[in-house]
């Protein structure tokens, strides 16, 4: 694959940089320091971040893409592989704020919106266009089953052949949603720990060298597009950063990365100098990251994974330990809840905010609520939730607890004597 920096001409990013040591390497496929196998970020020009302005955003596109100033790759329209997504609403929550007791502003970032009805659209956009600069002809992913939704579905649009790997007990929906963009969908019996691993291994095979998988071999990129969430919180909010967000952790990258929007906002001058604080939310069935904040460690502790919500089921996270770097370092929080918290947290938010979240908004929301009752979170600050999926892709988390509130016959009388009419 292409490994030079020419793919990289018109953007502001300059080399990866390893989290650990520090040590630099070219614009490539590559995902793990060579010094110390520390994870890879991408490093960029501060003075080519600085020259970038509020005006220049707002007079781009309708997504993701106005962004691209701030973004490794995509300045360049025609070199895009990408869906369009971004700009999903933010939603003013004030009967969910009435009903928590929370007097500050809450607000809901509802990226169900995005064109395969995730977050994971964005991630999915940065990573494929990095993709197509470097060579590859084939996409991938190791996938708890919305990353392998929008793989497939940018892969059809870009015309590329697409192999996505899943574990074989997810969600009927999502496998369907995969399968429906024609690609070829590989059910793998085991967790999304054991998918992940072997995408590990078929990287380094000569029949997958000609394969990106987004989150391994161009991971750094796939990372990059998870910030566009945390730009737009900002714009959305008139060019400020929110006192406190609310965020489901999975691998624990989504919540590294929107505090790494914010430092970068501020660090080029386009939103004031002020603090935040960060609250990671995971589930009960699968909460490495949470436990060992409660344990006041660094070392994040392997689980094999339960629960209703798959979509965070990732046992061994690989940016737990930033997730934690970030929480502490901003006076934040993590809280899990169990499923019977995170069905009524679904409920909750569809309710009060008319969002139906899939299972990791259904933890976000319920973890909010944990958080107010046990005083971490101050309900009279800001507050921006994060709701990452649709719920029609687990409707089974809420299948058995809603359904008609009355049944009529197709008459005057029936719907009558219902009490319909009183």
């Amino acid at each position: 694959m292409t490994s030079t920096l020419s793919v990289f001409t018109d953007s502001p990013a300059r080399h990866l940089v390893c989290r650990g040591c520090g040590a630099q390497f070219p614009l490539a496929a590559q995902h793990a320091c060579y010094e110390c196998f520390g994870p890879l970020e991408v490093g960029y020009d501060a003075e080519a971040l600085s020259r970038v302005t509020r005006e220049q955003i707002e007079a781009g596109p309708q997504n993701i893409w106005r962004y691209a100033p701030l973004l490794p790759v995509g300045t360049d329209p025609d070199s895009r592989v990408t869906l369009d997504p971004g700009l999903t609403p933010l939603i003013k929550a004030d009967l969910l704020a009435r009903e928590l007791g929370i007097t500050g502003q809450l607000w809901v970032k509802d990226d169900s919106a995005n064109p395969t009805h995730s977050f994971k659209d964005r991630v999915v956009s940065v990573a494929l266009t990095a993709a197509k600069a470097l060579g590859f002809t084939r996409y991938s992913c190791a996938s708890t089953g919305n990353l392998a939704n929008s793989v497939a579905a940018h892969a059809a649009r870009a015309g590329v052949p697409s192999t996505v790997f899943i574990p074989s007990d997810l969600e009927p929906g999502k496998v369907v949603m995969s399968a429906v963009y024609g690609g070829d969908v590989v059910a793998i019996e085991g967790s999304y720990d054991d998918v992940n691993r072997l995408c590990s291994e078929l990287t380094e095979t000569d029949e997958f060298e000609d394969t990106a998988f987004v989150n391994v071999n161009v991971r750094p990129f796939y990372a990059e597009g998870s910030k566009t969430l945390g730009y737009e919180v900002a714009e959305q909010l008139g060019w400020r950063i929110p006192a406190q967000v609310v965020i489901p952790m999975a691998s624990g990258e989504l919540l590294t990365k929107i505090d790494k929007a914010f430092s970068e906002l501020v660090e080029i001058g386009l939103v004031p100098d002020t603090e935040w604080t960060v609250f990671g939310a995971q589930s009960a069935g699968c909460n490495p990251i949470a436990v060992a904040l409660h344990k006041g460690t660094d070392e994040i502790v392997p689980v094999k994974p339960t629960g209703i919500a798959k979509s965070l089921n990732i046992g061994d996270p690989a940016a737990g330990v930033y997730a934690l770097e970030s929480v502490r370092r901003t006076g934040g929080w993590m809280e899990y809840v169990d499923d019977d918290e995170i069905r009524a947290g679904i409920e909750l938010l569809a309710r009060t905010a008319g969002v139906f979240a899939e299972t990791a908004g259904g933890v976000t929301a319920a973890v909010l609520k944990k958080l107010v009752e046990t005083g971490r979170l101050d309900p009279a600050k800001e507050t921006v939730i994060f709701n990452t999926g649709d719920g029609l892709k687990t409707l089974d988390a809420v299948a058995g607890r809603v359904g008609p509130s009355h049944r009529v016959k197709p008459s005057l009388k029936s719907v009558r004597e219902a009490g319909l009419l009183s």
